[in-house]
């Protein structure tokens, strides 16, 4: 997955499994909030990092491209893609592997805003989750555009 983070990895369990036998929707979705949680994590945004800086992410914008189904046990990793940011943005890609097998089974496309908490509105990046924010997107800068980004909704005629 080139120079992707792999962010996360975890286990379809049974709740997560609809009528259909693959996973739900929605939790497409959990895997891709957990993904964000421990990019959180690596960029200084972790729990200790939150009360220190008065700071958390939230999430303004999500668009998810189902493209392969997810079973019961298997194995699924996410990898992320910094796109791109500014002082209080970040625009990401999350893309959900099956690694067995390396087929993607989804791609959220994600922009995410710094929040200072006590003030509950944007704020600009602490130094120090600035410098992560910037090493990480140095290392994909060079990456191409993910195919799922920047994709609109709507019926083609």
């Amino acid at each position: 997955m080139n120079n992707l983070l792999l962010i996360h990895q975890t286990k379809v369990i049974e709740d997560w499994i609809d009528y259909n036998g693959h996973l739900r929707d929605a939790f497409y979705f959990l895997l891709f909030s957990h993904a964000t949680d421990a990019l959180m994590d690596r960029i200084g945004l972790d729990a200790e990092g939150r009360v220190l800086h008065g700071h958390t992410l939230y999430t303004l914008e999500a668009h998810i491209n189902y493209l392969s189904e997810a079973k019961l046990h298997d194995q699924v990793q996410v990898f992320t893609h910094l796109v791109d940011y500014d002082s209080k943005r970040l625009h990401v890609v999350h893309h959900l592997y099956r690694p067995h097998d390396s087929v993607l089974l989804a791609v959220s496309e994600q922009m995410l805003m710094n929040i200072n908490t006590e003030a509950g509105r944007a704020a600009k990046f602490a130094g120090s989750v600035e410098g992560h924010l910037s090493q990480i997107f140095e290392s994909h800068r060079s990456l191409p555009r993910p195919g799922y980004c920047g994709r609109v909704i709507g019926i083609r005629r």
